[in-house]
């Protein structure tokens, strides 16, 4: 079966998303030219494009109980305006504008999609719509996104569960009071094409409607074969527009198609690095161990077109009822539900066997002569839904003679997922056939049958052949695998939480909050597809205690000096199946048909604990339209699950992370805007347990014993946490017309994973340990520019190049197997129109 997917700018998303931006009667109506006050050296009109500030003084929550500058931790929030200036067109690309946060790549067993790691924890399942929990795995669009508010530091007590390193909130566009009709045409390098619209038309006083939709189809720049398209729809009404009692329905939608992109295999592994060698980043240039001189090409892809796939659907339907009351209280209640399906094929390069670089075996005879890709087929189809419901009540009230801004929430939510693979027979559940059982996998049969493609030059078109086996001839189909070899997982959960700023003088605010959880994780694995059992369901019930305080003291009214702690619980099972976790609930689960006890499970996992410290300043300046903050930080973990003695799962594991962030956003005079910022991160896991036993001999004694050896993570950083990142985006109005631009990116090196080099030997009782191997990308820097001219009141021409200058760099440091490539110079012109 061919499972290649096809492109046609014909298709029927890119035809009706054309008939809505040809027949919007709002485009047709003339421009308003009133006057207005400048911004940042253009004049804001209602018809003007560059409308939007770099700098915003409060986050949407209303948990967030004060403005930024009150507020007693470190939160940036991009604004449209940068959204738009650089060009992003997904929720990865303008996460690359905040320093601290790098990107991680999927695998197999945790799903394609957005996966930042915020101060080195992953962020995956902590990511929230208009404040409400957004699960599932999937690749956030930004067409229909305000702004976007990334919370940093031990973060459970606002949203719940996770956000160990904090939390990303999306907020999104909904009908307001003013008229306008927005619409974007880009093209570019790579076949770029993106339209984008964004109507919002009041009805009259008391209905507002609003749609934003979006078509995006591109290559991948210095990627061969590799595409992506996708396109979405989100409209949505208001009732009660102007009033203090309103209703909200908004709809969101989102469906993609692409040709995914597991990146560059990592040159060594701990089978094949050589002496000497204590780290390893992706192959690029080298002598395999056969003496072969590889030079592997920028745009190599070890994918098959004919194969691999990946497709996505998000649905999300949104009620919100809010009123306010007369003393200025506001009680809202928001119902949301999500469901996010994901379904893909895609090849995984390599497989830490030592194709790439060659193996010797003891004797010193090459079982793999080197130059070698062996092309893993990782599989994955299923889905995620939730229901939730959340109620806020928040507003301003006196309590013995003081002023506290306060917010009280209660919520529910039940979420459930499903997820399993694809294969070759359904009735089996044989895998699809890449040569997983044969040793050496790039033997001369699985080279033949493009299992194994060369390093230097692979061929995406190759006419692989999906065989019912490694050693057979006959063709098979690749289907999905039998509903009952789905992993089910199921979770109910409620929680309340109360948050206050208190004034105690004009000059000393005092900010505390909290939050409850009752939380129950049902779990049943697959079964196998010849198994007559029963599914076996597990359920643990966890209650969970969250908090933050902070003591904020303002020398002037713009500015603050601040001193805050908070906290986080992970509990097991808290990524629904959609995230890569370590904590796992059906990692416990026996394989004998009898369910562990609920004490048997308490027993055996615990909850991962993580708090927060921190202290800093924040000023606002030139008029409050510059804004400077500058912060220390310490997040720790304890109860991190490692593995201890004979192999058997402990809570010992203790991470932690230090560093100083210092961020910056506004205008720093009325023509020169700026947005980014500085983190310094050292993180360091202090223990990561034990490896799994080994039994060795002692060399002086001869004694064969049996050994538990420390992790050879323990003293190492976080994976996915560079020491230094930087990033710095500008835009200066050379005339009222024309306006010039760029950005900056460092990132020091990333760590994907820490593995050992050969086996600890024994002297006299006393362990040596082997050397470790780490899989690292190395640090780079990325520049890009921009350049905008006004051609009139409505419409605005925007050029912007990303990687100026070509830089091969990458993006994501997976544990092994491979890292991702970034995308090589990619440049894009965008005819923006605004009525």
């Amino acid at each position: 079966m061919s499972l290649s997917r096809f492109r046609n700018s014909s298709s029927p998303a890119f035809l009706a998303l054309g008939c809505v931006l040809a027949a919007s009667p709002a485009l047709a109506q003339e421009a308003q030219t009133a006057s207005a006050p400048k911004l940042g050296g253009v004049t804001v009109t209602d018809t003007a494009i560059d409308e939007d500030s770099y700098k915003v003084d409060k986050v949407d929550s209303p948990k967030y109980t004060a403005p930024l500058v009150d507020t007693p931790r470190s939160i940036t929030v991009i604004p449209s305006q940068v959204i738009r200036d650089t060009a992003s067109a997904s929720l990865t690309e303008a996460l690359r504008t905040v320093p601290g946060i790098t990107l991680g790549a999927g695998e197999g067993g945790n799903p394609q999609g957005d996966r930042p790691f915020i101060r080195g924890f992953d962020s995956q399942a902590s990511t929230y719509l208009d404040g409400v929990r957004d699960i599932g795995a999937q690749s956030r669009e930004v067409f229909a996104v305000e702004q976007i508010e990334v919370v940093k530091g031990s973060d459970s007590s606002m949203g719940g569960r996770g956000s160990a390193g904090g939390s990303i909130n999306l907020v999104s566009k909904t009908p307001t009071a003013d008229r306008f009709a927005a619409a974007s045409g880009s093209v570019g390098t790579d076949d770029y094409k993106r339209v984008t619209l964004d109507v919002n038309q009041p009805l009259n006083d008391f209905v507002g409607v609003r749609l934003a939709a979006m078509y995006h189809d591109q290559d991948i720049a210095g990627r061969d074969a590799v595409w992506s398209k996708r396109w979405g729809v989100a409209p949505s009404v208001k009732l009660g527009l102007n009033g203090p009692t309103s209703l909200t329905i908004g709809y969101y939608h989102l469906e993609s198609n692409e040709l995914p992109d597991s990146g560059i295999p990592y040159l060594y592994t701990s089978a094949n690095a050589p002496a000497g060698v204590t780290e390893t980043a992706p192959a690029e240039h080298f002598t395999t161990i056969s003496g072969v001189d590889v030079d592997r090409p920028r745009d190599a892809f070890y994918g098959l077109k004919d194969r691999d796939f990946r497709k996505t659907n998000v649905n999300n339907l949104t009620i919100r009822a809010q009123h306010e009351f007369d003393n200025g209280i506001t009680l809202r209640n928001t119902s949301r539900y999500g469901r996010s399906e994901q379904d893909y094929v895609l090849t995984q390069p390599d497989d830490q066997q030592g194709n790439v670089y060659g193996v010797k075996n003891a004797a010193g005879t090459i079982t793999a002569p080197g130059n070698q890709v062996w092309r893993r087929a990782n599989t994955r189809y299923g889905y995620a839904e939730g229901l939730i419901n959340q109620t806020d009540l928040f507003g301003d009230a006196n309590l013995f003679g003081l002023k506290n801004s306060f917010a009280a929430s209660l919520e529910f939510a039940r979420e459930k997922a499903s997820t399993g693979s694809y294969v070759s027979n359904a009735a089996t559940g044989t895998a699809i056939a890449t040569g997983s059982t044969v040793s050496p996998r790039c033997s001369a049969n699985m080279v033949a049958r493009y299992n194994c493609t060369s390093v230097d030059n692979p061929n995406p078109s190759d006419p692989w052949v999906s065989y019912t086996g490694d050693g057979t001839t006959i063709p098979t189909d690749i289907v999905r695998s039998l509903p009952k070899t789905r992993t089910l997982t199921r979770i109910d959960s409620w929680g309340a939480s109360l948050f206050d700023t208190v004034t105690i003088t004009d000059n000393l605010l005092l900010n505390l909050g909290g939050r409850y959880d009752h939380y129950k994780t049902v779990v049943s694995p697959g079964l196998a597809a010849t198994s007559t059992a029963n599914r076996l369901y597990v359920s643990r019930t966890d209650n969970l205690w969250n908090y933050q305080a902070g003591l904020v003291f303002k020398p002037t009214a713009d500015s603050s000096i601040y001193i805050s702690t908070s906290s986080a619980a992970t509990p097991p099972g808290a990524y629904l199946g959609q995230g890569s976790e370590g904590n796992a609930l059906n990692t416990t689960i026996p394989t004998s048909p009898t369910a562990p006890t609920p004490q048997e499970l308490t027993d055996a996992l615990k909850i991962e604990r993580t708090k927060s410290y921190e202290v800093g300043t924040k000023w606002n300046l030139f008029d409050n339209t510059l804004s400077l903050s500058l912060a220390a930080f310490q997040t720790q973990t304890k109860n991190a699950r490692t593995t201890g003695d004979n192999n058997t799962v402990v809570f010992v594991g203790n991470r932690r992370i230090r560093g100083i962030e210092f961020g910056f956003n506004g205008n720093i005079t009325p023509e020169w805007s700026v947005f980014g910022g500085y983190t310094y991160m050292d993180a360091k896991i202090v223990d990561g347990g034990n490896s799994a036993p080994v039994t060795v001999k002692d060399t002086v004694t001869g004694q064969t014993v049996t050994i538990n050896t420390p992790s050879p993570s323990t003293g190492t950083p976080f994976p996915n946490t560079p020491k230094h990142s930087f990033t710095a985006f500008t835009n200066y109005n050379v005339t009222s017309k024309f306006t010039l631009g760029g950005g900056a990116i460092y990132m020091s090196k990333i760590y994907g994973g820490i593995q050992n080099v050969g086996s600890p030997t024994l002297a006299n009782g006393q362990i040596t340990m082997p050397r470790t191997l780490a899989r690292m990308v190395p640090s780079y820097w990325r520049f890009d520019a921009s350049a905008s001219y006004k051609i009139n009141d409505i419409a605005q021409l925007q050029l912007n190049v990303q990687n100026v200058f070509n830089e091969l760099y990458y993006d994501k440091a997976y544990t092994a197997h491979f890292a991702s490539q970034a995308p090589g110079r990619t440049a894009i012109l965008t005819l923006n129109v605004k009525y």
